[in-house]
């Protein structure tokens, strides 16, 4: 694949965080009873960063964890053909129980993923409210899924792919449009 376009740097990608902090604590007047979840890998690393722009803001930690949705995936089978699924780890050390969980993920796409997401909090407990922050949405969706918090809106065909970089995986933080 060939890269086609950059569309966030270092600064744009640190702004969209910011921002979405700020919509996550105003809208929900707050952050006592809030739980960030990050799908791993990346949304993971996104919800780290929130937290620490949260606790900023706020001037106390919010509570997080992450998850790791490989077994739930619907197309397990398709993806992993060649590898035993793995167990993978839950790491969130706080009830979910009556909490409004913000699920973070990197590229929202076909929904599959918040899908086995939800499945895997659902596991977990019965949270108030399940909300969803990414910081690109993508389109091109295959379940009606849609993203509460949004760091930027791209429109893509089909055949483009996103790819999200960060420092804590890639030494660089970026994301551009290859084809």
């Amino acid at each position: 694949m060939v890269e086609k376009a950059d569309i966030l740097d270092e600064q744009a990608m640190a702004r969209a965080i910011t921002r979405i902090a700020h919509e996550i604590i105003e809208r929900n007047k707050g952050i006592d009873d809030i739980i960030l979840v990050g799908i791993k890998t990346r949304g993971a690393f996104i919800a780290k960063r929130l937290a620490e722009k949260v606790e900023k803001i706020e001037g106390k930690a919010i509570k997080t964890g992450e998850l790791d949705i490989t077994l739930y995936r619907d197309d397990l089978s398709v993806k992993n053909t060649n590898n035993e699924p793995l167990v993978q780890q839950v790491d969130i050390n706080h009830s979910i129980e009556g909490q409004k969980v913000v699920l973070i993920d990197d590229v929202l796409y076909t929904g599959r993923t918040v899908r086995a997401a939800m499945d895997a909090v659902m596991d977990l407990g019965r949270p108030a409210q399940i909300q969803l922050a990414v910081l690109i949405d993508r389109g091109h969706r295959e379940l009606p899924i849609r993203s509460d918090y949004v760091g930027k809106n791209i429109p893509t065909s089909s055949s483009e792919r996103i790819v999200v970089e960060m420092k804590e995986s890639d030494g660089k933080d970026r994301v551009a449009i290859h084809e």
